[in-house]
């Protein structure tokens, strides 16, 4: 069988990708990789799927994170030779702790290039290590058909034991890396699908009968889902929801449930189920590995997050043995959760808005909360700890929420939360801090002609890394009589700078408006979406940060008695 021309084994690449689900791909242009940005135009220019061009490889990485995010379904990603690929791990290895179905399809140069110093070459087979299901190098001339399907079954989690997850392959073309004289690619073009709303379903969860009484909690981590809410009201027992578990909802879901682990309540717990990953806040960690608290962990199937063996839950995959283990809430216990809960949420929002309270991160995210429709992006740090703090549990849920917590790294959320809205297009929201935002700022490019989300990026600006200053690092630099420490502790942690976010807006072609006040804040999130993307910034202080959390503290502890 004679070789493959560079362009036909791209075209059976995309035909493969095509069976096996794949509808977006984010192409990162370069030479070498020519052939599959032909063959994907072609693919478009049928209808067979959609092609999005982005010039930044992490940020074309991260896009394509957030596309098989929403949608569910595997997405690919493509970059030249050389140093393109490397700047895929970051999305790579979110992809893998997530679980999500990313493919990436690394273009090479052939074989009897590598070794000679040929124009960006290097070893990119195997460049992601662990972090991908599936690699493989397909060389230049030969068929990638079987590699194709044997890397969208690892994404997606088909081969068995095997999690959902990114997969890699790395395609040698040689020259000509061009089609034929007169190509021209269809013109019908792709049609997005229609948008696609989301709709709560309730699981069906029943409790067994003749269950024994017990002071059991569930507790929903990072993409829980809402067979957490569900489990929870069939047995009788709070429910302690992460906001990015979605299933911080309904009537057994405690609001700021952290502060009341270390007394009543949260002091006589005598079992957990747990169901996603927790991996926001120390108080759950401490519940965790508390001597005499029982755990179990929902795991119907293989999870990347953990290695069997390394965590102190029980394993149950089994809903049922699940419930034997559970038990029913015993008298009065979901009430006592439920009544210090109310208290301690109204101590919250008493302390964040009194009047004359200055707007702070945990306001913001309440309104945040309250305002978003569609999705929801947290970002790591500050955004989503704020949110699982202030942010109050609906009867129904309002919005799908995201975060990207399988690392929980700042890096490419503005570009995850423009892929989220591709992947479904409903109006999307992503709450984030200005250092998150600047550090994908290039993630607000887009080339010409290319879709604009109905995004609204909203962001806390207090000019620097205000995470730091209520871990450790705060009271480090906040020890009285050290000037030292404390500029020492600004510059490393707090990183504090003088970025203009209206002018970055406007270099982007982004509609910008700058909040300073909670009733300013209020009015911005609650006006009509417009179509297209804008800037929400809410300029606040860090300054007292750490001491408005002494204050939240305190107020709870005087609600409810717990230990401050």
């Amino acid at each position: 069988m004679s070789p493959l021309s560079s362009l036909d084994a791209a075209r059976e690449a995309v035909s493969e990708l095509l069976a096996g689900g794949v509808r977006c791909v984010v192409v990162c242009p370069g030479s070498r990789s020519a052939p599959l940005a032909y063959a994907l135009a072609e693919a478009e220019g049928r209808g067979h799927l959609e092609l999005v061009v982005r010039i930044d490889e992490r940020a074309g990485g991260f896009t394509a994170l957030g596309a098989a995010l929403s949608s569910g379904r595997p997405t690919a990603v493509v970059t030249t030779s050389g140093s393109a690929v490397g700047n895929l791990l970051p999305a790579v290895m979110e992809a893998n702790h997530a679980e999500v179905p990313l493919i990436v399809l690394s273009a090479d140069r052939p074989e009897e290039l590598h070794g000679t110093g040929a124009n960006q070459t290097t070893e990119q087979f195997d460049l992601f290590g662990e972090h991908v299901r599936f690699a493989v190098t397909v060389e230049a001339g030969a068929s990638p058909s079987s590699s194709v399907r044997t890397a969208v079954s690892a994404a997606t989690g088909v081969l068995e034991g095997v999690p959902a997850g990114p997969a890699q392959l790395n395609l040698c073309f040689r020259e000509p890396l061009v089609p034929e004289d007169g190509w021209e690619p269809p013109l019908s073009g792709w049609d997005p699908p229609p948008v696609q709303e989301y709709a709560y379903r309730r699981p069906p969860v029943a409790a067994l009968s003749g269950l024994e009484p017990r002071r059991t909690v569930v507790l929903a981590g990072h993409a829980a889902g809402p067979i957490a809410e569900a489990f929870a009201a069939a047995h009788g027992l709070p429910l302690l929801a992460e906001p990015s578990s979605n299933a911080r909802f309904g009537g057994h879901a405690v609001g700021p449930y952290r502060l009341l682990l270390d007394g009543p309540p949260g002091d006589v717990i005598e079992r957990v189920v747990l169901f996603g990953r927790p991996t926001l806040s120390r108080p759950v960690t401490a519940l965790l590995a508390r001597e005499g608290v029982q755990t179990a962990l929902y795991h119907p199937r293989p999870a990347a997050w953990f290695r069997e063996g390394r965590r102190r839950e029980r394993l149950v995959a089994d809903l049922d043995v699940l419930s034997e283990f559970a038990g029913r809430g015993a008298e009065g216990w979901l009430d006592a959760w439920l009544l210090a809960g109310a208290a301690a949420q109204e101590a919250v929002d008493r302390v964040i808005g009194a009047p004359g309270a200055a707007l702070s991160g945990p306001r913001l995210a309440q309104l945040v909360w309250q305002s978003a429709r569609g999705q929801l992006m947290l970002g790591s740090s500050n955004g989503i700890r704020d949110a699982d703090l202030a942010a109050a549990p609906p009867t129904l849920p309002w919005a799908r929420v995201f975060a990207n917590r399988g690392l929980a790294g700042i890096d490419g959320t503005v570009s995850t939360a423009t892929g989220l809205w591709l992947g479904r297009r409903v109006e999307t929201t992503v709450f984030l801090g200005d250092v998150t935002l600047l550090h994908d700022a290039g993630g607000l490019l887009l080339g010409e002609g290319e879709a604009e989300p109905d995004l609204r990026v909203v962001v806390l600006n207090d000019a620097g890394g205000a995470i730091f200053g209520i871990l450790e690092h705060g009271r480090v630099g906040g020890e009285p009589g050290r000037p030292g420490a404390a500029a020492a502790v600004e510059r490393l942690f707090g990183t504090p700078h003088r970025a203009d976010l209206r002018a970055l807006a406007a270099a982007y072609g982004i509609r910008h408006t700058i909040v300073r006040t909670t009733a300013e804040a209020a009015a911005a999130l609650s006006a009509p979406r417009r179509a297209g993307r804008e800037i929400v910034e809410a300029r606040v202080d860090r300054t007292g940060l750490r001491g408005l959390h002494a204050r939240i503290r305190a107020a709870v502890a005087d609600a409810v008695g717990v230990t401050s």
